[in-house]
């Protein structure tokens, strides 16, 4: 499996509404709930009116569409880096997971996703 690196530093945050949010910007992941709206979004986009944020994470994607019946994948993932001592946000779109963690641990994490036969583009 396909593991992409990406190239950017996120802050998940709590936000008052999503008026401020930049829609436009290339990575911008939004969850709303009866409780909440929170955002996770590039660290230079968090908006004005964000009430809580925790900055300083990385992410890769697996790559490629994951088809629904798919089982495991991300708790293969998450179960690795756990077992490593390493915290995760996830956050899934329609066509793949997002995994974030904190930038000190990132590169142990993409470490231990290639010995464990991930290839890392």
């Amino acid at each position: 499996m396909e593991i992409k690196k990406i190239d950017c530093i996120f802050s998940v945050c709590k936000v008052k509404n999503y008026s401020l949010v930049n829609f436009e910007s290339e990575y911008c992941f939004i969850g709303k709930t009866d409780e909440e709206n929170s955002l996770v979004c590039a660290a230079s986009d968090v908006p004005a009116n964000a009430t809580e944020c925790d900055n300083g994470w990385k992410a890769f994607r697996i790559q490629g569409v994951l088809d629904f019946s798919l089982i495991g994948i991300l708790s293969k993932i998450s179960t690795l880096l756990a077992e490593n001592k390493i915290g995760i946000f996830a956050v899934s779109t329609y066509n793949t997971d997002y995994v974030l963690t904190k930038e000190e641990n990132y590169d142990k994490a993409i470490e231990v996703l290639c010995k464990a036969g991930y290839h890392i583009v």
